[in-house]
């Protein structure tokens, strides 16, 4: 059935995806380059009661790599935070039967976590690296949960994982970490380097998703009424930032010598999500071959890197 269904961050890497595969209902996107600012809560509030949503996927967010969650730590807790008191507040006057649906980022995940079960979501404190954006994540959870109980607002909550392909930024501080390597190599291999640094150890183990996977389940989504407690998006799969590099290496055709620089941060050691309740939902789900995704990936970023790209 067919719904009007307003995507926040639509103009980002995620929410660009969600708008395409949201086809047969009536999308509306918002961001700041469209010029909607969910800082301004009487703006903002005033936009969802004209549009009147039925559903809303928030892919809005500040976020960047771990090197800026460091940096920037007190930045990316508060305006992540605004984002979720904008939104609920938005909903909670201007369009309550709307439900939210948000994909939380798997940082939210106890640090000491190795495999990421959803009963285990918040059996201890989140990696040091990621304190601001991975709270504010299981803050989501919280809103959500209390509007539900206040106010009867209805909301769909998915944890991802590190999430790559096409359409992301070329900047280093805001490009997803996939991303970054694929375009790290590419240059390395246009100057004729005859190293490629690993920025860590290149030890941590990670489970990736292709970025329209994510977008295929965020719109189905919108079909939902209420998942409030989070569910990973899980293939039960992790590589570590080494065979990633190796991966995307040979689809690049470089073929210098990997180093490391151990002086950057890691980050949690181990990230790989238990699948059991995807499946569960999603029994027949296929993702995206992991060399399929960077092919398209690295297909991307060399047309955007080159000259006049």
């Amino acid at each position: 059935m067919s719904k009007r269904v307003l995507v926040l961050g639509g103009s980002g890497f995620l929410g660009k995806y969600v708008v395409t595969r949201l086809h047969g209902h009536d999308v509306h996107s918002a961001s700041r380059r469209e010029g909607i600012d969910i800082y301004d809560l009487a703006a903002f509030t005033a936009f969802v009661d004209e549009l009147e949503p039925e559903a809303i996927v928030n892919c809005a967010a500040n976020v960047g790599s771990v090197h800026l969650a460091i940096s920037k730590a007190a930045t990316l807790i508060r305006d992540n935070t605004l984002l979720l008191v904008n939104l609920y507040e938005a909903v909670r006057v201007a369009a309550p039967k709307a439900v939210v649906i948000n994909p939380l980022a798997n940082c939210s995940y106890p640090g000491s976590a190795q495999t990421f079960y959803e009963p285990e979501w918040e059996h201890g404190p989140v990696h040091d690296s990621v304190l601001s954006y991975g709270s504010v994540k299981r803050l989501a959870y919280a809103f959500a949960e209390s509007y539900r109980k206040e106010h009867g607002i209805q909301s769909v909550n998915w944890l991802v994982a590190n999430a790559y392909g096409p359409g992301d930024s070329a900047d280093p501080n805001k490009v997803h970490a996939l991303n970054g390597i694929v375009i790290r190599l590419i240059e390395a291999k246009r100057t004729g380097a005859e190293t490629f640094e690993i920025w860590g150890t290149g030890k941590p183990l990670r489970e990736w998703v292709y970025v329209d996977d994510v977008a295929r389940v965020l719109a189905d989504s919108v079909e939902l009424e209420e998942q409030t407690y989070p569910v990973n998006i899980a293939q039960n799969k992790a590589y570590s930032v080494t065979e990633i590099a190796e991966h995307v290496a040979r689809i690049v055709g470089y073929t210098g010598e990997l180093t490391y620089d151990p002086s950057k941060p890691d980050g949690a050691p181990v990230k790989v999500h238990d699948d059991r309740e995807f499946r569960r939902a999603y029994p027949s789900f296929e993702f995206t071959p992991l060399d399929d995704g960077i092919r398209a990936t690295v297909e991307y970023y060399e047309r955007l890197l080159q000259p006049g790209g």
